[in-house]
């Protein structure tokens, strides 16, 4: 079972400006990691607020590991889940947060020395035409790279 994990939420890059990342631990069950390590896990829909001092998860659906799910009977795929960051980081981020217009977002999961992170934005969202900007630069980027490979 041992192997990279990279889930990304490539729509939070479509959607929203990231304007700052940060990395977090998160706080699971041995379950869920197996189930994360097997890619049984969606983190679009998720997003991330700082509730009492502590940064919670939410929204993020990790599916039941399929052989232990007699010992997992009560469990819930989408429960809030605590983010692990230090008190300085926790402080920052709930400052970012109250200008408006932000919004933490999960922008994808990968392993660190054997642990499961999470990569945090804090995001403002994209407006109609910037999002349709993105698509004509990418395009254009796309046709040039096409064109340089011909030529050489």
């Amino acid at each position: 079972m041992s192997g990279e994990i990279s889930v990304k939420n490539k729509q939070a890059f479509h959607n929203y400006e990231v304007l700052e990342k940060y990395e977090a631990g998160i706080n699971l069950t041995g379950g869920e990691v197996k189930s994360i390590r097997a890619g049984n896990v969606n983190i679009k829909p998720g997003y991330a607020g700082v509730e009492n001092g502590e940064v919670i998860l939410k929204n993020i659906h990790i599916s039941p590991y399929k052989p232990a799910a007699d010992a997992q009977k009560n469990y819930e795929p989408e429960r809030p889940r605590k983010l692990l960051l230090h008190k300085k980081e926790i402080e920052l981020l709930e400052r970012s947060l109250n200008t408006q217009g932000t919004t933490l977002i999960p922008l994808g999961l990968h392993q660190k020395k054997g642990k499961i992170k999470v990569s945090l934005g804090i995001c403002r969202g994209k407006k109609h035409h910037d999002k349709r900007q993105d698509l004509k630069k990418k395009a254009q980027d796309l046709e040039i790279k096409r064109t340089l490979k011909k030529y050489q």
